[in-house]
């Protein structure tokens, strides 16, 4: 049910010449194509605005200009090389990407802190997200928050729920949940869809604020609405159980699809539960086992426990000892074997020893689905 603390994709900068170029190319017909050239011929006299413009234009394809990521590039660079904020932080993407440079997170980090220093918060958010992850640079958590505080403050959204989460957990700030509810609602009254998830899961868990379901269910379908899974799966949840909204199975069912067809593993863990119980729906442990196993291959821990009972006892799955093991090993990774620790006991006394070996091999070969 909980989000995910994570860099959320961060579009290109287009600048105010670049933002007027793309929109006028979007609705632009040949007749039109003028315009594009006065701003090819503004960038080739040195415009700076204008040779972002071109990068862009490269990069994404606009009017007669294909696309070109090594034009896109040297655009940017040479925008970039004047001091262009918007340029310099596109270029660092050209290079987190690989697309017409070579990947190199030291030229990330170079033209993302150039941008930063000229106050630029989107650049300032995601240099500060480097530094707290650790990504192309020595991580240390607190120069990140720092970085993320300046955008904050600068009124970037992403900034300000990233910030938030960093207060929930007391990492490179304090721990404090009033700072944490501070930004999340500054995000959330950008319709942030990720810090309203966030803060509705405060008032869900009382945790900084008095529990209140009625407006977390508020805060979730706003950004459920922006079609934001880990919203939506929450959502799902809020409905099954009755929460700040009147139990409803199918609406429930109708939110953890929603996110689940976007692959988010927490929905189709639910959504094997609604099946085992035949909640809403027919019992049916075949589909229970269908979904669980989705959310398993995506390393969730739940799910993988569930699986693995499955595969235990035969239920919706041949039984099958060996990937009832293997599911019951990477379930503990993530503390996840309560639910079926006697049959996992029970089971270990009735495998051979290669049956244990061939297991521990499928644990070790495992590969997460994204």
């Amino acid at each position: 049910m909980k989000a995910c603390f994570r860099i959320r994709p961060v579009p290109f900068s287009r600048g105010l010449l670049a933002s007027f170029f793309l929109f006028a190319a979007a609705i632009s017909s040949p007749a039109q194509t003028p315009a594009l050239d006065g701003i090819r011929t503004q960038a080739e006299a040195g415009d700076a605005e204008a040779q972002n413009a071109m990068g862009l234009a490269c990069k994404n394809g606009r009017g007669d200009v294909a696309v070109d990521f090594k034009q896109a590039a040297q655009w940017f660079q040479k925008s970039a090389e004047q001091g262009n904020p918007y340029a310099e932080r596109n270029l660092a993407l050209m290079y987190v990407e690989g697309k017409g440079v070579k990947q190199n997170p030291g030229e990330v980090v170079k033209w993302m802190r150039k941008a930063a220093d000229q106050n630029f918060a989107s650049a300032q958010s995601y240099l500060g997200m480097l530094y707290v992850q650790g990504n192309g640079v020595t991580q240390d958590v607190v120069l990140g928050a720092g970085y993320l505080s300046r955008a904050a403050e600068g009124g970037y959204a992403e900034a300000q729920d990233n910030l938030g989460n960093l207060y929930v957990e007391g990492r490179g700030v304090p721990q404090d949940y009033a700072q944490a509810i501070k930004w999340f609602r500054k995000a959330a009254g950008q319709n942030y869809a990720d810090a309203q998830n966030n803060l509705a899961n405060l008032y869900i868990d009382a945790r900084g604020v008095p529990q209140d379901y009625n407006e977390a269910f508020k805060l979730v379908r706003r950004a459920a609405d922006q079609n934001y899974a880990a919203a939506q799966s929450t959502l799902g949840w809020m409905y099954a159980q009755g929460k700040g909204v009147a139990q409803n199975d199918a609406e429930a069912i109708k939110w953890f699809r929603k996110a689940a067809d976007q692959n988010y593993a927490d929905a189709q863990n639910n959504l094997g539960l609604i099946y085992e119980k035949g909640q809403g729906v027919p019992q049916d442990d075949a589909a229970a086992a269908d979904w669980f196993r989705k959310a398993a291959e995506r390393d969730f821990g739940g799910a993988q426990d569930n699986l693995a009972i499955a595969c235990a006892l035969g239920k919706g799955v041949p039984k099958d000892l060996v990937e009832a093991y293997k599911w019951f090993a990477l379930a503990a990774t993530h503390g996840d074997t309560n639910n079926g620790a006697d049959i996992h006991a029970a089971m270990v006394k009735e495998m051979t020893p290669a049956q244990i070996a061939e297991a521990e091999k499928r644990v070790h070969d495992f590969v997460p689905k994204n």
